[in-house]
């Protein structure tokens, strides 16, 4: 780990030099809005106001940015709308909230707030750059051929996380199903962390248990007093 740098700047300079590098199945787009001046600028007023410090933190890990959260954003889990409303940060970006962001900031609110909440977590994916189909929103495991391109990109890019100054004696995965087997096999082989701890995903939340929303935050704080 580079102790010359605040975790905020290596957050910062990761997205800067972020790429997959490799081809993809044919029709895979791949979305980078870190190549925009404007995302990369609201980026660094996020990173620098929760993450300019040089405290250890756990990590949670989606499974990519979807686009209309950090596909546009650069944030995980935070929307254009959240972005002003709850940050104050200004932004030209399409107004549209995100089911997942809904959820993840209920949560958080719960947590502590903001403050506590970032001071000891860094949320990314599995996958840190978001993949679209025909103009809709794809998973990195949605096909073999996909998920085996993407292995090399995956695998640096969790090196490299790693490297800010995380904490591998717990990783918590946001799904308990695809992404938490992938990351289980992938954990197997790779010996980054000693216990990965799954959480339902946000979107299924949102989407299928709604009216059960308040179970699923209980299960995430008690899932999360295991590093208090």
């Amino acid at each position: 780990m580079d102790l010359t740098m605040t975790f905020s700047e290596k957050v910062l300079k990761f997205y800067s030099e972020l790429h997959i590098g490799y081809a993809l199945p044919e029709g895979v787009e791949v979305m980078n809005p870190y190549r925009d001046s404007a995302c990369f600028e609201v980026c660094k007023k996020f990173y620098n106001k929760f993450y300019n410090d040089d405290r250890w933190r756990f990590l949670i890990l989606g499974i990519n940015p979807g686009r209309f959260g950090a596909g546009r954003t650069g944030i995980p889990f935070t929307d254009p709308v959240k972005l002003e409303t709850l940050f104050g940060i200004e932004n030209a970006f399409l107004k549209k909230p995100e089911l997942s962001a809904d959820f993840i900031h209920r949560m958080i609110d719960a947590f502590g707030g903001h403050e506590k909440f970032f001071s000891k977590f860094l949320i990314n994916s599995v996958s840190p750059l978001g993949l679209m189909k025909d103009g809709k929103n794809l998973n990195y495991y949605d096909t073999p051929a996909l998920k085996k391109s993407l292995e090399p990109f995956i695998k640096k890019s969790i090196e490299t996380i790693l490297s800010f100054g995380i904490h591998q004696g717990i990783v918590f995965c946001l799904g308990e199903g695809a992404n938490y087997k992938y990351l289980l096999t992938l954990n197997g082989r790779e010996k980054w962390f000693k216990e990965i701890i799954p959480l339902a995903h946000p979107r299924f939340i949102m989407q299928y248990k709604r009216k059960k929303m308040q179970h699923y935050i209980d299960d995430y704080l008690q899932k999360f007093d295991s590093i208090q």
